[in-house]
């Protein structure tokens, strides 16, 4: 990567990513963006509860997971000084929860440090009684991505600066949207839906993208589809097999010995993305496990990926050189 001084913006980034906010100072003032007006297409009879589960026992540190998201936003995180690039981020868990925290507020926190303006995306669980269980998630991540388009001025981004950063089974929305962003999952509602919602770039951490049942994460899958499961439809959420000429860049991290969604998916996009000549950048760590975020010790290598994806970023012109 490029000369010192990036190098310790970056690395300031995380450290500044790493340390905790206290409870009472968090959540104030949020600047939240709902996806739809009023309710979410296909909605159940009954919507589902919101509920936060803290999964943290430290009074001034933040582990939250989301569940009943009976309402699908967009948070709002602005830098003090915006370099006109954006990040949708789309944190994981199985499709069954929300990461908040760990792959969503941790993330913003060093990415606004950089200047980058962060949308942190809250997304619909699929076994929440939505109809179209398997492209609820989906239509949300289009959704929100042409609404980031459609207000560009308003936080001042370039729209065609706009990447989307997604962890384990966000990671595998994120490479949906990334490869699927044409496809319509939804009745349009309004002009932003005549936007695109290709992002600019999608960076891809310890994610879930096929599914394969010798490499996929089966929780996801079942969370998703529930219990029938059509091979045709399994085979149009595989992320690796819908790579085309219009699939942007993809920057992927993965640790060997993630004992809960195998390297083997991240391995089966690069190679796809190799096969039909579109930009992929693979990083493969032999430590990290599942989960990591920015939460890894120095100590471990797979600590350096935001560097490297902001490296990426700005090769591919996403982040300003």
């Amino acid at each position: 990567m490029s000369g010192g001084p990036d190098r310790r913006s970056v690395i300031a980034a995380l450290a500044a990513a790493s340390i905790a906010v206290p409870l009472a100072a968090q959540g104030r003032g949020d600047e939240v963006i709902a996806l739809w007006p009023g309710i979410a297409p296909g909605a159940p009879s009954v919507l589902p509860v919101r509920k936060v589960e803290q999964r943290s026992s430290d009074p001034n540190f933040n582990d939250r997971w989301l569940t009943g998201i009976d309402r699908p936003t967009l948070t709002v995180r602005r830098p003090a000084t915006p370099n006109g690039s954006a990040v949708m981020l789309v944190p994981g868990g199985g499709y069954g929860f929300l990461a908040w925290d760990n792959e969503g507020e941790e993330q913003a926190r060093w990415l606004t440090a950089l200047g980058v303006t962060c949308f942190i995306l809250t997304y619909r669980l699929p076994g929440e009684g939505w109809t179209n269980r398997a492209t609820v998630p989906l239509a949300d991540a289009q959704r929100g991505l042409r609404l980031i388009r459609a207000r560009a001025t308003d936080y001042g981004v370039d729209p065609k600066r706009i990447a989307v950063l997604g962890f384990s089974a966000g990671g595998h929305l994120a490479g949906s949207l990334a490869t699927r962003h044409h496809e319509s999952v939804y009745v349009p509602v309004d002009a932003a839906d005549r936007l695109s919602a290709r992002p600019d770039l999608a960076g891809l951490i310890y994610p879930v993208l096929s599914m394969d049942p010798a490499i996929t994460h089966g929780g996801s899958r079942d969370n998703l589809f529930g219990p029938v499961q059509n091979p045709e439809a399994l085979r149009s959420a595989s992320v690796d097999l819908r790579v085309t000429a219009d699939t942007p860049p993809v920057f992927l991290c993965h640790a060997s010995d993630d004992g809960l969604v195998p390297i083997a998916n991240s391995l089966v996009l690069y190679q796809a993305m190799l096969a039909a000549r579109r930009p992929a950048e693979l990083h493969a760590f032999d430590q990290g496990g599942h989960g990591f975020g920015v939460r890894a010790p120095k100590s471990v290598p797979i600590s350096a990926w935001p560097m490297l994806f902001a490296a990426y970023a700005r090769r591919t012109g996403v982040f300003p050189a």
